[in-house]
């Protein structure tokens, strides 16, 4: 990106990178498992603990902090 589209985003260069899965209970369990196995998330820790999601009915989510 250039710098003119940089200076446009709302968020600053401090802000950290977020990942959201959202799924069935049993699909957001598995992808956190997932991206452990695979070293994407090097501690479950950095997940966010699994909430039903507010903007889709019967779903659940979680975050990954990277």
């Amino acid at each position: 990106m250039t710098t003119e589209f940089n200076e446009l985003l709302p968020v600053s260069p401090e802000d950290k990178a977020q990942i959201w899965i959202i799924g069935t209970r049993e699909q957001v369990t598995h992808l956190m498992n997932e991206f452990y196995v695979r070293k994407i998330a090097t501690d479950r820790l950095l997940f966010t603990p699994i909430i039903p999601s507010p903007f889709a009915n019967g779903k659940y989510m979680t975050v990954l902090m990277r």
